[in-house]
C-alpha cells in the first residue's frame, strides 16, 4: 500500500518491522514494512527518523516529498535499484536510433486512445439524460480518431527528426480532449482551459495535485525496471527535469486523474481554494481517490491488474523493449 502522508505534525518512526505513525505522541497507525510499497509526505512539518529511512531503503520503499500542489521536489530511494547496466546503456543509445521514435508514437498512441476512452466513459452516463452532450463526446471521439491516423503515418530514424511532428499531433489531441472535458463541465465548475503549474482554479489545481501523485508512481516504476528517469525521448532533456518520467505518465494521467477528477466534479464535490492552495479536506478526498483508482483492476495481457502493477508492467516492458527483448505496447484503459 501507499502510506500517503498529508497532516502537519506527523512523525514516522520505526517499532520492530513496523512503521509507526504518530501525532503529538498519539499512535496513529501500525503497518508492518513488507506492506508499504511508498511512502508520500504532502505535507510540511512532518519529521522521519533515519530508522525509517533505513528501513525503507532496505526493503526497496521509496520514499516521496510532494509539495502543497502537488508537485514533486525531492525524492529517496536506495542506490541498489538500479536494475541492470544492459538497460541504461540500452535506454541512451536509443535515442539515437528508430527505437525512439516507436516508443514515442506509441506512448503518444496510449494517450490519444485513452483521452477518447475517457470521452466514451462519461458520454454513456449522459447518452439518454443529455443527448446533445452525448453526441457532442463521440464528436469529439471521432476528431481524437483522426489525430490518431496523423500519428500513424510519422516515420523518422530518430526522435529529434520528428518530435516536432508528433507534440505537434499531440498538442492538437490535447486541444480537443479538453475542449471536450470543459463541456463535461460546464454544469458545474468554472473551467477555461488546461493550465499547469501556477494554476489557481479548481479544476487544474485537482488535476496538477494528481499528477504529482501519479508522477511518484511512474518515477518509482522506472527506477524498478532499471531505467535511467532522466533520459527520455520525447520531451527534451534539461537540468532537473526527469524526461523518462514525463515520457511514460503521458500513458496513465487520463485513466488515473483525469476520469476521477472529472468524476468528482461532475458528482457535485465542492473544491474549494484557500490563498490559492486546496483545502485539506478536498486534497484528502483526492488522495483517497486516486489511491482507489490506483488500487482498481483494469484488463492487462488477458489478466485482471491493478493500475500500480500495471503502470510497473509498463516500466518493464520498455525496458525490455529498449533491449530488443519484444516490441513496446501501449496500455489502454477501459472505458
Amino acid at each position: 500500500m501507499d502510506i500517503v502522508v498529508d497532516d502537519f505534525g506527523i512523525s514516522l518512526g520505526k517499532k520492530s518491522e513496523r512503521l509507526l505513525i504518530k501525532k503529538k505522541g498519539e499512535v496513529l497507525s501500525e503497518i508492518p514494512f513488507f506492506d508499504v510499497s511508498q511512502i508520500i509526505i504532502s505535507s510540511s512539518g512532518v519529521s522521519i527518523s533515519t530508522d525509517v529511512i533505513q528501513e525503507c531503503m532496505a526493503n526497496g520503499i521509496q520514499i516521496s516529498f510532494l509539495s502543497f500542489n502537488g508537485q514533486p521536489y525531492a525524492r529517496i530511494s536506495s542506490p541498489n535499484l538500479t536494475g541492470t547496466v544492459i538497460t541504461r546503456r540500452e535506454q541512451l543509445m536509443a535515442y539515437n536510433d528508430k527505437r525512439s521514435v516507436l516508443l514515442s508514437k506509441e506512448i503518444i498512441n496510449g494517450k490519444i486512445r485513452n483521452q477518447g476512452n475517457v470521452l466514451k466513459y462519461f458520454a454513456r452516463y449522459c447518452k439518454n439524460a443529455d443527448p446533445k452532450l452525448y453526441r457532442q463526446m463521440y464528436e469529439g471521439v471521432g476528431q481524437l480518431d483522426a489525430r490518431l491516423s496523423e500519428l500513424a503515418v510519422i516515420d523518422g530514424d530518430k526522435i529529434d527528426d520528428v518530435r516536432l511532428q508528433i507534440m505537434s499531433v499531440e498538442g492538437r489531441a490535447s486541444d480537443i480532449y479538453w475542449q471536450n472535458v470543459r463541456l463535461l463541465l460546464q454544469d458545474k465548475v468554472d473551467f477555461a482551459k488546461r493550465e499547469h503549474r501556477g494554476a489557481t482554479d479548481p479544476v487544474n489545481s485537482l488535476l496538477n495535485y494528481g499528477y504529482g501523485m501519479l508522477y511518484s508512481q511512474i518515477w518509482g516504476a522506472l527506477i524498478l525496471a532499471g531505467l535511467e528517469p532522466f533520459a527520455g525521448f520525447m520531451h527534451v532533456d534539461r537540468p532537473g527535469k526527469p524526461s523518462m518520467t514525463l515520457d511514460l505518465i503521458e500513458e496513465f494521467r487520463q485513466t488515473v486523474v483525469d476520469r476521477v477528477v472529472v468524476a468528482m466534479i461532475r458528482k457535485g464535490a465542492e473544491v474549494e481554494l484557500v490563498e490559492g492552495r486546496l483545502t485539506d479536506q478536498i486534497r484528502k478526498t483526492l488522495i483517497s481517490k486516486i489511491n482507489e483508482r490506483l488500487d482498481s483492476k483494469e484488463k492487462y495481457d488477458g489478466k485482471d491488474f491493478t493500475i500500480r502493477t500495471i503502470i510497473q508492467k509498463q516500466a518493464r516492458r520498455i525496458a525490455t523493449y529498449l533491449r530488443g527483448e519484444n516490441k513496446y505496447k501501449a496500455f489502454v484503459g477501459k472505458w
